[in-house]
């Protein structure tokens, strides 16, 4: 498996985190908890553009991992 492979697993596993902690933030009524998984989502876009950014930069130095 390429590190290209790996990265786009990782990329797509964290925006499944992040999509689950909506989720989570849409589904409760706890104004608390709310909040809490509104900014866990937050904190995990940014990761998940890092992660992406990273994924950019790899293909963009090894063209054949480019799919």
């Amino acid at each position: 498996m390429t590190v290209s492979t790996k990265m786009q697993q990782t990329v797509a596993s964290a925006e499944s985190v992040m999509a689950s902690l909506k989720s989570f933030a849409l589904e409760t009524q706890d104004q608390n908890a709310k909040q809490m998984f509104q900014s866990m989502a937050q904190s995990q876009k940014t990761i998940v553009d890092s992660l992406n950014a990273r994924l950019q930069y790899i293909q963009s130095q090894e063209p054949q991992y480019k799919q």
